[in-house]
C-alpha cells in the first residue's frame, strides 16, 4: 500500500482528505463523465479494455469466442457506422413518430395500447411482472408510474432554483429535436409546451424519492375489480389482461395517490397534452440510435444533471449502447477472461466469513429476544452467495437475432418488444430465482430481499476493493465491507421485513421491533443536517444504506481482526480509499436529491467515528474532529 499518500497530520480530522487528498488535487473529470475515481475509475477501466477486445473483433483481428457474442458484434457494428447513420438521419424513427401524431383520442389510443407498449412507447400506468413481495415463488401484476421529466417530485415545488434552468434546457432540446425530425417550428413549440404541461399534471400525485425509499409501502394490493375503476376513460382490465394473456386476481399498486388521480390525469380533454408528451417522449427516447448530431443533441438534458461537460464520442456512445442491449452477454465474456477461479474462491470464503461474524454478532446480541435473534439466523443460514458470473446466460438474450439489413432503431424496438413479450409471459409461471439484475462487467453489488440472496459482479473483485496482492486487512476494509454491507441490507430498516424465503413478513416480536426503529432514527439523527458543498443531507432519504453502511463496516473490522496478519491502520485507510471520487457539483445535487446513499465524503467519514478501534488505531481524541462522543455513536449490527 502506497503509505506515502497519506497525510498523517490530518488523519485524525479528516480521513477522507488524509488518505485521498493528494489524488483529489491532481484528478480531473473526463470531459464526458460526470465523476472520477472509485467506482468510477473501474467502470471506466473496464470501458477501455472491453472497447479494445471488441475492436479486434469488429477488425476481425480475433476470433468471436460464441454465437451470442457474435450477435453483439453485428449490433456493435451497426451502432458504430455513423456514416450510414449521418446519411439516414431521423428517417428511420420517422415511422415510429408517426404512429404518435396519427393518434385521433383517447379511444384510438386504447385501441392500438397493447402494441405500443410492447413496442416500448412511453406509458402513464406502466404495468410490470414481478415476484410477490408477500408469495416470492410466484409472479404479481404491479402498477407502476411514470418518470417524470425532472429528477425528482421534490424539483416541481414553487421556489426551487434548480427547476426552471433545468426545464429550460429540456424545453430547447426537446424542440431542436422535433425540428430535426421534420416538424415545423410552431408544431415544435406548441408539442414541448404541452408535454410540459403534462408533465407538470402528474408530479403533485407521485412520492418523492425519501417516500419511495421506505419501499415496503409500495406493496398496496387492489383487487382486479378495484384497479379496473381507477379510471373511465382508459380500460385498465383490457389492457392488464392483453399483456397477461390472463385476468389476474389482484394488481399490486406502487402509489395508490397516482392512480386515484389517474382519470383526471388522463381523459378526452387531457388527450393533446398527453399525445405531445407521448411524442416528446419518444423523440428523445430514439435519439440515441440515429445521427451523431441527434444523438449528441438527445443527451443535453442528462448532461445538464450530471455536470458531465461534453458528449461521449461516437465510439465510445456505440460501445455503450450495443454493450447495455447485450449486457448480459457482455458480462459473461468479460469475467470468463478476465475474473480466475482463485480471486472467486477467496472472495466466497471471505463472505462465509461475514456470514459466521453476523452470527455470532446475532449469538450474543443483548437486545435482541430468543425468538427474534432465531429467526435472525435462520434468515442468515438462508441467505444465498452469487460471485463473479452466473452459470448461465439468461435466456432472453438467446434470442437476440440482429437483422443486418434492418436499421439500428428497427433492431433496438424488436429486442424491446423481443423483451417485454418475453416479461409478460412470466405471468403464471414458477419465479426464476437464478437471473442476475446486473451483468458481470458492472462495477457493484447488490442484495435482493425478494430473493434473499447477495451478488458480487466479477467487476468489483479487483483493487482497490480487492486483490490477491492487498494484505488481508486492505481487503476486509474494502470488498470485505462491501460484503457485509451487502449481507447488512438483509436486516436494514427495509430489508429486516422480509423473511428467509424473501416474503414480506413480520418476523420481529413488537419489542425487538419497536428497539429496531429507534436505532434507525438514531441513524437517521446522525446524518441528516449533514453540510457538503451541495447542500444538506436527508437523514431519512440516506438511513437504509447508512445502517448497511455501519454493519458492513463492523462486520468487516472483526473479520479482520480475526486474521493473523491483522493491521487496522490498512483496514481503516483501505475503507476511506474505495469511497475516493471527484465529481461535479451537478451530479452531487442531483444525488442529495434523489439517492439512497450518503455523499461518499461521508461515507468515508461517519461510520469509523462509530467504532472503538478507530479511536484506538489513530489516537483520536476529544477536540479532533473526527471524534465523536460517545453518546452519538450509532451501533445496531
Amino acid at each position: 500500500m502506497a503509505e506515502n499518500t497519506v497525510n498523517e497530520q490530518l488523519l485524525k480530522d479528516d480521513l477522507y482528505q488524509a488518505v485521498n487528498g493528494q489524488w483529489l488535487k491532481d484528478a480531473k473529470i473526463p470531459a464526458d463523465k460526470p465523476a472520477t475515481g472509485g467506482f468510477y475509475t473501474l467502470a471506466d477501466d473496464i470501458e477501455k479494455l472491453l472497447m479494445n477486445d471488441f475492436q479486434a473483433m469488429l477488425n476481425d483481428e480475433v476470433e468471436v469466442p460464441n454465437k451470442h457474442l457474435a450477435e453483439f458484434i453485428k449490433y456493435y457494428r451497426m451502432a458504430v457506422d455513423f456514416d450510414k447513420r449521418n446519411a439516414e438521419g431521423f428517417a428511420p424513427a420517422k415511422k415510429y413518430l408517426d404512429r404518435i401524431t396519427a393518434l385521433k383520442d383517447v379511444n384510438d389510443w386504447q385501441e392500438q395500447l397493447y402494441d405500443l407498449t410492447i413496442d416500448g412507447y412511453p406509458n402513464p400506468f406502466p404495468l410490470y411482472v414481478e415476484p410477490d413481495m408477500k408469495d416470492t415463488k410466484n409472479y404479481a401484476l404491479y402498477a407502476e408510474v411514470p418518470s417524470l421529466i425532472l429528477p425528482d417530485k421534490t424539483y416541481y415545488t414553487e421556489g426551487n432554483q434548480q427547476a426552471k434552468a433545468l426545464l429550460d434546457v429540456y424545453q430547447d432540446m426537446a424542440q431542436k429535436l422535433l425540428e430535426k425530425a421534420g416538424y415545423a417550428v410552431d408544431f415544435a413549440k406548441q408539442t414541448v409546451k404541452e408535454a410540459l404541461a403534462f408533465d407538470a399534471s402528474l408530479a403533485p400525485v407521485q412520492k418523492d424519492s425519501t417516500e419511495r425509499a421506505d419501499y415496503v409501502k409500495s406493496y398496496n394490493k387492489f383487487s382486479f375489480e378495484e384497479f379496473k375503476q381507477f379510471s373511465k376513460s382508459v380500460d385498465l382490465g383490457k389492457f392488464a389482461t392483453s399483456l397477461i394473456k390472463t385476468t389476474p386476481n389482484q394488481v399490486i399498486v406502487s402509489e395508490p395517490t397516482y392512480y386515484e388521480a389517474l382519470e383526471n390525469l388522463i381523459n378526452k380533454d387531457t388527450f393533446a397534452n398527453f399525445k405531445s408528451w407521448l411524442l416528446v417522449k419518444m423523440t428523445i427516447g430514439v435519439s440515441s440510435l440515429l445521427d451523431d448530431e441527434s444523438r449528441v443533441l438527445g443527451g443535453t438534458f442528462s448532461r445538464a444533471l450530471s455536470g458531465s461537460k461534453e458528449a461521449m464520442a461516437p465510439n465510445k456512445a456505440a460501445y455503450y449502447l450495443a454493450s447495455n442491449q447485450f449486457s448480459q452477454v457482455v458480462g459473461l465474456y468479460y469475467a470468463k477472461k478476465y475474473f480466475g477461479p482463485e480471486a472467486k474462491a477467496d472472495v466466497h470464503q471471505m463472505v462465509e466469513k461475514m456470514i459466521a461474524v453476523y452470527k455470532k454478532r446475532f449469538e450474543t446480541n443483548d437486545w435482541l429476544s430468543e425468538a427474534t435473534r432465531q429467526k435472525a439466523i435462520v434468515k442468515l443460514n438462508s441467505l444465498a452467495i452469487n460471485v463473479g458470473y452466473p452459470d448461465e446466460l439468461d435466456p432472453l438474450y438467446k434470442k437476440f437475432v440482429v437483422d443486418e439489413n434492418a436499421d439500428l432503431v428497427t433492431n433496438d424496438l424488436n429486442f424491446t418488444r423481443i423483451s417485454l413479450q418475453e416479461h409478460y409471459s412470466k405471468f403464471g409461471k414458477e419465479v426464476d430465482r437464478t437471473r442476475w439484475s446486473m451483468p458481470a462487467h458492472m462495477v457493484n453489488a447488490y442484495y435482493n430481499p425478494s430473493f434473499n440472496v447477495i451478488v458480487f459482479p466479477a467487476a468489483i473483485l479487483q483493487a482497490p476493493f480487492y486483490s490477491l496482492k492487498q494484505s488481508s486487512s486492505e481487503n476486509f476494509g474494502g470488498i470485505g465491507a462491501v460484503i457485509a454491507h451487502e449481507i447488512s441490507h438483509a436486516f436494514d430498516n427495509n430489508g429486516a421485513q422480509f423473511d428467509e424465503f424473501g416474503n414480506l413478513h413480520n418476523w420481529w416480536t413488537k419489542e425487538d421491533l419497536n428497539h429496531f426503529q429507534e436505532l434507525a432514527k438514531d441513524m437517521i439523527k446522525q446524518f441528516d443536517g449533514l453540510e457538503t458543498e451541495a447542500g444538506k443531507v436527508n437523514g431519512k432519504l440516506v438511513v437504509s444504506e447508512n445502517i448497511a453502511d455501519a454493519g458492513g463496516l463492523s462486520c468487516a473490522l472483526e473479520a479482520a481482526k480475526g486474521e493473523a496478519d491483522a493491521n487496522l491502520r490498512e483496514f481503516f485507510i483501505s475503507w476511506a480509499r474505495i469511497w475516493c471520487m471527484k465529481s461535479s457539483l451537478e451530479r452531487q445535487k442531483l444525488l442529495l436529491s434523489i439517492d439512497v446513499h450518503a455523499p461518499h465524503v461521508l461515507r468515508a467519514n461517519v461510520q469509523p467515528k462509530n467504532l472503538q478501534e478507530f479511536y484506538q488505531t489513530f489516537d483520536i481524541q476529544k477536540g479532533d474532529k473526527m471524534y465523536l462522543p460517545e453518546d452519538q455513536r450509532v451501533n445496531i449490527w
